[in-house]
């Protein structure tokens, strides 16, 4: 008969939430830092929909609240998947980076399978609550967006779709923290949507992507080790360097080129993330294969999309003073 040891029997006994790793846990895939691209795409939409008319701030705070309930479900459960593929056990320690290697909350045994997979229950069940909240007393319309939304964070990682071992997860990310949270923000607020919130929402979201693709580059070996087959693993690290340039590049460009689409020149505050990006940009490939030289490179791509979402809302509440 198995016995357990007796740190190992103490743990099984003891309620996780009497436990302090259980709560540390908890706060890893819920922390507000990690949350930094959903609150630019709700800052672009909520911007927007206040150069529209005034903003409606409890529907703002449900839905900030709505959305980060999400975000910690969608890390929770793919904590699970990650772990199961064995993808976040083969992480070497010169490769873990701030910003990348998931949440370790399973490799640090911080919580068990049982508990993580209860966390994410919980929190999709809180952030769907509050998604049907505002879908019943403000906003019926926004229900499309919101399962679209709910749907892409959890087959992110999940099956059947497994979006991120399959290539897609950077295609993913750029449509959910571009146009699917920016328009369902400012669709709370106004009650319809504007052509210009589309537009403007499609440069954040593909910066914020050459954030997970940056993000990508010190996981690739222990990914390609687990079948996850991101785009860094399939172009390998010297290709997916000029790729990354290649999407900030895009990126700007189409903010850039908003005005001409008819879009309020205050878009064009959003420029001041561009020096970071190229900074980025040229460090990643002047040295794609050790983790240390990249982590720079992976802050400074963090401030670009924030400053182009806030760079964006200055901009535009100045043109509307003008």
């Amino acid at each position: 008969m198995t016995t357990l040891h007796a740190p190992a029997a103490a743990r099984a006994a003891t309620s996780p939430l009497m436990r302090r790793d259980f709560w540390r846990g908890v706060w890893r895939v819920s922390d507000p830092k990690i949350t930094l691209a959903s609150v630019a795409s709700m800052v672009l939409g909520a911007a927007l929909a206040a150069t529209a008319g005034p903003l409606h701030w409890g529907w703002l705070a449900l839905t900030v609240a709505g959305i980060f309930a999400i975000e910690a479900a969608k890390n929770a459960s793919g904590e699970i998947v990650d772990w199961d593929s064995g993808t976040d056990q083969a992480v070497a320690d010169e490769d873990r980076s701030p910003f990348s290697g998931g949440k370790r909350v399973l490799v640090d045994r911080l919580m068990t399978r049982g508990e993580t997979a209860l966390v994410a229950l919980i929190f999709y069940a809180v952030g769907g609550a509050i998604g049907m909240a505002i879908v019943w007393y403000r906003e019926p319309w926004v229900l499309g967006l919101g399962l679209a939304g709910a749907a892409l964070a959890f087959f992110y990682h999940a099956p059947p779709l497994r979006l991120s071992y399959r290539g897609l997860g950077e295609a993913a990310v750029a449509l959910t923290y571009g146009p699917i949270i920016a328009c369902g923000t400012y669709l709370v607020q106004r009650h319809e949507l504007d052509l210009a919130v589309v537009l403007t929402s499609i440069p954040l979201g593909l910066e914020i992507a050459a954030f997970l693709w940056i993000n990508e580059f010190p996981d690739r070996r222990a990914d390609a080790a687990a079948g996850k087959r991101t785009l860094v693993v399939r172009l390998g690290a010297r290709r997916a360097a000029d790729g990354f340039a290649v999407l900030v590049g895009v990126a700007f460009a189409g903010l850039a080129a908003l005005p001409l689409l008819g879009v309020s020149p205050g878009v064009l505050g959003g420029l001041i993330g561009l020096p970071l990006a190229i900074a980025a940009a040229r460090r990643l490939r002047r040295d794609p294969e050790t983790t240390r030289e990249i982590v720079p490179a992976q802050a400074w791509t963090l401030l670009s999309f924030l400053l182009m979402a806030i760079g964006v809302a200055a901009g535009l509440g100045v043109a509307a003073l003008l």
